[in-house]
Protein backbone atom coordinates (compact mmCIF):
# COMPACT_ATOMS: atom_id res chain seq x y z
CA UNK A 1 0.00 0.00 0.00
CA UNK A 2 1.22 3.50 -0.70
CA UNK A 3 2.30 5.91 1.86
CA UNK A 4 1.63 9.25 2.52
CA UNK A 5 4.52 11.99 1.83
CA UNK A 6 6.18 14.06 4.03
CA UNK A 7 6.10 18.20 2.87
CA UNK A 8 9.85 17.55 2.12
CA UNK A 9 9.40 13.96 0.43
CA UNK A 10 6.51 15.82 -1.48
CA UNK A 11 8.70 18.30 -2.84
CA UNK A 12 11.52 16.70 -3.83
CA UNK A 13 9.35 14.35 -5.33
CA UNK A 14 7.94 17.18 -7.22
CA UNK A 15 10.89 18.19 -8.41
CA UNK A 16 11.96 14.70 -9.70
CA UNK A 17 8.71 14.24 -11.49
CA UNK A 18 9.47 17.51 -13.17
CA UNK A 19 13.10 16.34 -13.93
CA UNK A 20 12.41 12.54 -14.47
CA UNK A 21 15.79 11.89 -13.02
CA UNK A 22 18.69 13.43 -11.37
CA UNK A 23 21.25 13.73 -9.49
CA UNK A 24 21.34 15.41 -5.61
CA UNK A 25 22.84 18.82 -7.20
CA UNK A 26 19.80 18.67 -9.97
CA UNK A 27 17.62 18.32 -7.15
CA UNK A 28 19.03 20.93 -5.15
CA UNK A 29 19.40 23.35 -7.95
CA UNK A 30 15.49 23.49 -8.21
CA UNK A 31 14.65 24.70 -5.23
CA UNK A 32 14.04 27.88 -4.62
CA UNK A 33 16.24 30.23 -2.34
CA UNK A 34 17.31 29.84 0.75
CA UNK A 35 18.08 26.05 -0.97
CA UNK A 36 17.87 23.26 1.27
CA UNK A 37 21.45 21.61 2.39
CA UNK A 38 22.85 19.44 -0.32
CA UNK A 39 23.12 16.73 2.96
CA UNK A 40 19.40 17.24 3.59
CA UNK A 41 18.03 16.55 -0.01
CA UNK A 42 20.44 13.22 -0.04
CA UNK A 43 19.10 12.02 3.31
CA UNK A 44 14.96 12.68 1.55
CA UNK A 45 16.22 10.78 -1.23
CA UNK A 46 17.53 7.63 0.91
CA UNK A 47 14.28 7.91 2.43
CA UNK A 48 11.88 8.08 -0.39
CA UNK A 49 13.90 4.80 -1.79
CA UNK A 50 13.37 3.09 1.28
CA UNK A 51 9.48 3.44 1.16
CA UNK A 52 9.89 2.96 -2.53
CA UNK A 53 9.21 6.02 -4.30
CA UNK A 54 12.65 6.44 -5.94
CA UNK A 55 14.94 4.29 -7.35
CA UNK A 56 18.77 4.91 -8.56
CA UNK A 57 21.05 4.22 -10.91
CA UNK A 58 24.45 4.18 -10.12
CA UNK A 59 26.39 5.99 -12.80
CA UNK A 60 30.46 5.95 -11.61
CA UNK A 61 30.34 7.05 -7.72
CA UNK A 62 27.04 9.19 -8.56
CA UNK A 63 23.39 7.71 -8.21
CA UNK A 64 20.77 9.24 -10.31
CA UNK A 65 17.56 9.18 -8.39
CA UNK A 66 14.84 7.98 -10.65
CA UNK A 67 10.40 8.49 -9.70
CA UNK A 68 9.79 4.38 -8.70
CA UNK A 69 6.02 6.01 -8.68
CA UNK A 70 4.09 8.18 -11.03
CA UNK A 71 2.80 11.70 -10.22
CA UNK A 72 -0.69 10.74 -11.46
CA UNK A 73 -0.57 7.68 -9.56
CA UNK A 74 0.47 9.48 -6.26
CA UNK A 75 -2.30 11.97 -6.95
CA UNK A 76 -4.78 9.64 -7.45
CA UNK A 77 -3.72 7.95 -4.19
CA UNK A 78 -3.78 11.36 -2.28
CA UNK A 79 -7.24 12.77 -4.23
CA UNK A 80 -9.00 8.85 -2.83
CA UNK A 81 -7.42 9.96 0.64
CA UNK A 82 -9.27 13.41 0.24
CA UNK A 83 -12.33 12.24 -1.51
CA UNK A 84 -13.38 9.74 1.59
CA UNK A 85 -12.09 11.41 4.69
CA UNK A 86 -13.25 14.99 3.75
CA UNK A 87 -16.28 14.38 1.92
CA UNK A 88 -17.67 10.82 3.02
CA UNK A 89 -16.55 9.60 -0.55
CA UNK A 90 -20.14 11.79 -1.47
CA UNK A 91 -19.16 13.33 -5.50
CA UNK A 92 -22.30 15.81 -4.97
CA UNK A 93 -21.03 16.65 -1.59
CA UNK A 94 -17.44 17.30 -2.96
CA UNK A 95 -18.98 19.56 -6.14
CA UNK A 96 -20.75 21.40 -3.71
CA UNK A 97 -17.90 22.67 -1.81
CA UNK A 98 -16.09 22.95 -4.80
CA UNK A 99 -18.82 25.40 -6.21
CA UNK A 100 -18.97 27.32 -3.13
CA UNK A 101 -15.16 27.82 -2.64
CA UNK A 102 -14.89 28.74 -6.20
CA UNK A 103 -17.79 30.61 -6.66
CA UNK A 104 -19.04 28.70 -9.52
CA UNK A 105 -22.23 29.76 -11.75
CA UNK A 106 -24.37 27.03 -12.94
CA UNK A 107 -23.18 27.56 -16.61
CA UNK A 108 -19.96 26.88 -14.81
CA UNK A 109 -21.15 23.82 -13.22
CA UNK A 110 -23.40 23.27 -17.00
CA UNK A 111 -19.57 22.94 -18.74
CA UNK A 112 -18.06 20.95 -16.03
CA UNK A 113 -20.43 18.43 -16.64
CA UNK A 114 -20.05 18.63 -20.45
CA UNK A 115 -16.17 18.30 -20.28
CA UNK A 116 -16.44 15.20 -18.01
CA UNK A 117 -18.56 13.53 -20.36
CA UNK A 118 -16.27 14.24 -23.08
CA UNK A 119 -13.42 12.86 -20.88
CA UNK A 120 -15.60 9.54 -19.71
CA UNK A 121 -16.40 8.94 -23.28
CA UNK A 122 -13.53 9.06 -24.76
CA UNK A 123 -12.03 6.99 -21.84
CA UNK A 124 -14.66 4.22 -22.39
CA UNK A 125 -14.27 4.30 -26.40
CA UNK A 126 -10.70 3.95 -25.75
CA UNK A 127 -11.24 0.63 -23.40
CA UNK A 128 -13.22 -0.83 -26.24
CA UNK A 129 -10.97 0.01 -28.61
CA UNK A 130 -8.11 -1.82 -26.61
CA UNK A 131 -10.67 -4.96 -25.45
CA UNK A 132 -11.81 -5.13 -29.71
CA UNK A 133 -8.36 -5.38 -30.16
CA UNK A 134 -7.38 -8.83 -27.25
Amino acid sequence: MMKELTKAEEQVMHILWKLEKGIVKDIVGQFPDPKPAYTTVATVLKVLEKKGFVTHESVGNTYVYLPAITKRSYSGFQFSKLFTNYFNGSFPQMAAHFARANNLSIQDLDELIEQTKKELDGTQQAGKFKNSKS
